[in-house]
């Protein structure tokens, strides 16, 4: 079944399993997720909820913002996104639905989306990660790029170019929630989430599959 919750990345810390093993993880804040909006294929032409977190001042809310979040009995939200769904997992919510952090459990196998931080233009050494040429006094080939190929190079899309490094869309796959803390609505995931502090993410259930999972032990805060 698919599901999804979005969350507001906190930052990262580090627990201690039953072992003596130190585990990084990732403290995910999950406020109450409101439906905003339910489409189907009959009204939108796909089966997805729109999920709506934090509540955004009303100064800053214009009229049109305000009567959509009116017809889930809600004010306007900071953070909203969809969650695509089938014609079965569809049936489960309803307009103004509130979900909580309870609704992912310790243990799921989850995929993370979120925003990667914006780095400005950078050149193929950091952007790429390409070997630097030498130092040595002379040398006019420090950080610029090697070869292009042949003598008449063509650009094709995905060529290792200097540009624009960050500030993308990308979702990890398979990070384990190692624990739920109910009372103050966080979540510890295992290893790192893209975003920088503060930023929103969307989590959800795997998509691929995870053929070690384990139940999470219990662990305690250093």
């Amino acid at each position: 079944m698919m599901k999804g919750i979005l969350g507001q990345k906190v930052g990262m810390t580090q627990v201690f399993a039953e072992n003596g093993r130190v585990v990084p993880v990732t403290v995910v804040k999950v406020e109450p997720n409101i439906v905003t909006q339910i489409k189907t294929v009959a009204t939108d032409g796909y089966n997805a909820i729109q999920l709506g977190m934090i509540d955004k001042k009303k100064q800053r809310t214009n009229s049109p913002m305000t009567g959509h979040y009116k017809a889930a009995k809600t004010v306007a939200k900071k953070f909203t996104k969809e969650i695509r769904l089938n014609d079965t997992e569809i049936m489960n919510y309803q307009l103004g639905q509130q979900l909580n952090a309870d609704f992912f459990e310790a243990g799921e196998v989850i995929d993370v989306q979120g925003t990667t931080k914006g780095k400005g233009f950078q050149g193929n050494i950091k952007r790429h990660n390409q070997k630097m040429g030498p130092n040595s006094h002379g040398s006019r080939y420090h950080r610029r790029p090697g070869s292009m190929g042949s003598i008449a190079p063509q650009v094709f899309k995905g060529k290792k170019l200097p540009g624009q490094m960050g500030g993308t869309t990308v979702t990890v796959q398979n990070l384990e929630i190692i624990m739920v803390d109910l009372e103050n609505n966080l979540f510890l995931i295992k290893g790192n989430v893209p975003g920088a502090k503060n930023s929103y993410i969307i989590i959800k259930n795997n998509i691929k599959g995870h053929k070690n999972e384990v139940a999470a032990k219990l662990f305690y805060m250093k």
